[in-house]
């Protein structure tokens, strides 16, 4: 649900800079249905605001892929295409099982056991059927692991599909109907803990793409 958070309104830059990342966590997390419409009053309500932050923030959002922006001057969030999907799909196989080769070096043991820290609430949230929290708490344990491999222009392109794939994630999830923890989640700390790079490369490539490619089917 979307409730309204503190006033925003200090200085017309850190109001803009504020609404954007709370508009990109929202939509990254599927907090909006796929095809949603905003409008800038619609957002200046929900942050309290003039509409001269909201328009930057969606100018900013527009150009991440987080909103489309039609000619018509419609602000909706992305309804993707098949073939959009399965881009999307072929990008995260590309980028992030790069992103844990490189941080497997650095794989020590207080982040395999962040890792399962995560884990455990990504159970949590699958025995509540939150969607969102399911995919808040799945993004994050892929978050943490790429962090060690320190290269946060790839992890900034990542994030930036996920961004685009939010909205369209919780009909993913909605369809996939998960019960217990992703396997691959289990087999990706499995791979850390033994060293494995090429086992790790593949349960990442894994866990990407197989939700993703099943609702392009």
């Amino acid at each position: 649900m979307i409730t309204p958070t503190t006033r925003l309104s200090d200085n017309p830059t850190a109001a803009h800079d504020r609404i954007y990342r709370a508009l990109r966590s929202r939509i990254m997390h599927g907090e909006f249905a796929p095809g949603q419409a905003l409008t800038l009053r619609g957002i200046g309500k929900m942050f309290d605001v003039s509409m001269t932050p909201s328009r930057e923030a969606v100018r900013r959002l527009v150009a991440d892929g987080g909103l489309n922006l039609s000619a018509s001057g419609r602000v909706s969030t992305p309804e993707l295409s098949n073939e959009r999907l399965e881009e999307l799909a072929s990008i995260r196989a590309l980028i992030e099982p790069e992103l844990a080769s490189r941080a497997l070096p650095r794989a020590h043991m207080a982040l395999i056991e962040r890792l399962q820290t995560i884990n455990g609430t990504i159970a949590e949230m699958v025995a509540k059927h939150d969607d969102v929290g399911y995919i808040r708490a799945n993004l994050d344990f892929h978050r943490t692991l790429y962090l060690r491999a320190q290269a946060p222009a790839m992890l900034a392109l990542t994030e930036t599909v996920w961004l685009q794939l939010g909205p369209t994630m919780r009909a993913l999830y909605a369809k996939l109907n998960r019960t217990e923890v992703p396997h691959n989640h289990r087999l990706i700390v499995a791979a850390l803990r033994a060293g494995d790079e090429p086992g790790l490369r593949l349960a990442v490539r894994s866990d990407v793409t197989k939700g993703l490619r099943m609702l392009a089917m």
